[in-house]
Parts: C-alpha cells; sequence; structure tokens
C-alpha cells in the first residue's frame, strides 16, 4: 500500500551532494513529494528530509541505495507519532477593504501571520503540518489566492534519540 514516508538522511556538507542524492531518485524512478536542505548543530554535516510516496519496498529501496552514497552520513526513516514535522506557506490572498477584518480573524484562528499588506492584497505566513496547512489554504480559497509558496516538509524525532 502506498502511503507517504518521511526519511531523514545526515550528509557531508560540501558541493554537490544534493545533486547526487536527487539524481538517485531519478535514476530509480521515484518521486520526492517534498525536500528540505539545511546544516546541522556540525556545519560540516546537513540534514536533508525527504518525503517519498510509495509502499514499504520502495522505502527500503530508497534506504538501500542512499546508504551506498559516498556522503551519506546516516539515514532514518521517520515513523508517524515519532517526529515532529513543519512547512512553512507563504499565501497572497486577494483582500478588499470589506474582506480584511475576517481575513485576519482567520489568521489568527491559525496562529498565522500576517507578514505583508498591500491596497489588494494580504500575505499569510504559517508554519505547521500539513493538515493544518491545508485547512487554512481551504478557508481562505474562497477569498481569492493569487500565490502561494511552501517549503518542505522539516521533521525532527521526537524523545532523546537523535537522528544526529
Amino acid at each position: 500500500m502506498e502511503q507517504k514516508h518521511t526519511i531523514s538522511v545526515l550528509v557531508e556538507n560540501h558541493a554537490g551532494v544534493l545533486s547526487r542524492v536527487a539524481g538517485l531518485f531519478s535514476r530509480r524512478g521515484f518521486n520526492i513529494d517534498s525536500l528540505a536542505v539545511g546544516e546541522t548543530r556540525n556545519p560540516e554535516i546537513s540534514r536533508i528530509t525527504i518525503v517519498v510516496n510509495g509502499d514499504d519496498y520502495t522505502v527500503d529501496q530508497v534506504s538501500k541505495q542512499l546508504n551506498k552514497l559516498v556522503d551519506v552520513i546516516k539515514i532514518k526513516i521517520l515513523v508517524d507519532n515519532e517526529f515532529v514535522g513543519r512547512e512553512l506557506l507563504l499565501l497572497k490572498v486577494k483582500a478588499s477593504a470589506k474582506q480584511r477584518a475576517e481575513i485576519i480573524q482567520l489568521v489568527d484562528i491559525f496562529r498565522a501571520n500576517i507578514v505583508d499588506v498591500s491596497k489588494d492584497t494580504i500575505t499569510v505566513e504559517i508554519s505547521a503540518d500539513q493538515d493544518k496547512i491545508k485547512a487554512i489554504t481551504g478557508l481562505l480559497e474562497p477569498f481569492g489566492i493569487l500565490e502561494t509558496v511552501r517549503t518542505g516538509l522539516v521533521a525532527i524525532q521526537r524523545g532523546v534519540e537523535c537522528v544526529e
């Protein structure tokens, strides 16, 4: 059964590593739903968080192929409810003078932030899990969403065990 899997990959932080990781997915025909990269506490190591859609066999194959890459230090498949994950969404919404109060109220309910206001638009920033992002997007859709920009999922394992 296909489902979304979140993979945390620690890699050496130097040029070309992301290209090799992405190339592996491309060559094997695996589709990446989301990808985010950033330095860890150690500037020589980066964490790549990858969300891939597939069955357990696909994720096992991805993991084995990633382990073969020289720059990969450690791989951890993050299991649902055992990690905290967030995405950042910027959303530009049409906002007439009459609609502003209602939009601001929705933004407050979701603990999001208004980061820009123009004569005809409001730009909203929210950091949340995918369900909350889907919910706020659905509620703002009737106002007229002009543009959205999303980061990939970033995730950290719950508890004392560390991927790093």
